[in-house]
């Protein structure tokens, strides 16, 4: 874990052909792997290689470094967590407390599901965290929250709506870390679930939103 912060983490170049994302997947597919089992410690280019069946030249073709792996994990990552919350928040035939109620179920559940992975990519975030491309992959995920708000509280000013979903966010990713570090039963989920919403709903309704 020495390499320095900033170091680049954008990718050498996409694959083009069948062949090459053929490739690119396995060296995904192993890098999960070596993450899950060895941790972020013990992460390794040559590791990846090694799993994937692939000559390391072949890895850094497509990644310049394992912060570059580990940043094209935690993205995909970001992004399955974003289009989730996407598809419960944008559901205008359900109301909006039952959307909350849904996200923070749905959200909680795929914490507890993932989280060895998440812990790794956790502990390897201090490798790629403040690269520019970072804000870029995580404000998704805030912009499907601001919109929600939008739809709730639509006299809001952009500044307070972003400021509202940072709050949101960070809220979640802060509990759910903590939540899934032990193990817990569906009943567990569901209840911490429902308490979450409520204190969301609580917090929206005193900005003035109709929760109905």
């Amino acid at each position: 874990m020495a390499e320095r912060r900033n170091t680049k983490i954008s990718e050498r170049k996409r694959p083009q052909q069948l062949r090459s994302s053929e490739l690119v997947s396995a060296i995904l597919q192993a890098a999960t792997q070596v993450l899950e089992q060895e941790g972020a410690t013990r992460f390794t280019t040559a590791r990846v290689a090694e799993r994937a069946g692939v000559s390391i030249g072949s890895l850094y073709q497509y990644f310049p470094n394992k912060a570059a792996i580990l940043f094209r994990l935690q993205s995909e990552e970001w992004q399955r967590t974003g289009n989730l919350l996407a598809a419960i928040l944008s559901n205008n035939t359900v109301s909006p407390r039952q959307r909350l109620h849904d996200l923070t179920l749905a959200f909680l559940q795929s914490e507890c599901e993932e989280a060895a992975m998440r812990t790794a990519l956790n502990d390897a975030a201090p490798l790629y965290r403040d690269a520019p491309e970072v804000q870029e992959a995580r404000a998704a995920g805030d912009n499907v929250i601001s919109d929600f708000l939008l739809e709730l509280l639509p006299q809001s000013n952009e500044d307070d709506r972003a400021r509202a979903a940072d709050l949101i966010n960070s809220t979640l990713g802060n509990v759910g870390k903590h939540f899934s570090e032990s193990p817990r039963t569906p009943a567990e989920i569901q209840a911490y679930a429902q308490e979450m919403a409520q204190m969301f709903c609580a917090w929206i309704r005193e900005k003035g939103a109709d929760l109905q």
